[in-house]
């Protein structure tokens, strides 16, 4: 993403939900403001985890997981390997 990239408040706003009564971003979805790949921002992620304490990051259960894809569509999951992480509005 270039500097004079500016991403409309209302796309941040329809990415983030509710997990654990906080206010969350799916890996997938900041990866994607990012323009980056899932894969690699978990991976810069796991290469910086000291940076991450559990209050700015946690990973997804599988029936957190579950219950995500049935409130959004089961289709734009694809073959997802691993439960997805989830960003707090503190990270």
């Amino acid at each position: 993403m270039s500097q004079t990239t500016l991403i409309a408040p209302e796309k941040i706003e329809r990415k983030i939900c509710f997990i654990r009564e906080q206010k969350v971003m799916l890996d997938r979805d900041l990866a994607e403001l990012y323009e980056v790949e899932t894969f690699n921002l978990n991976k810069a992620v796991k290469r910086n985890i000291e940076r991450f304490p559990a209050h700015f990051m946690f990973q997804l259960t599988e029936s957190e997981f579950r219950q995500i894809k049935t409130e959004i569509s089961n289709s734009i999951w694809g073959g997802r390997r691993t439960l997805p992480y989830a960003f707090t509005d503190k990270g």
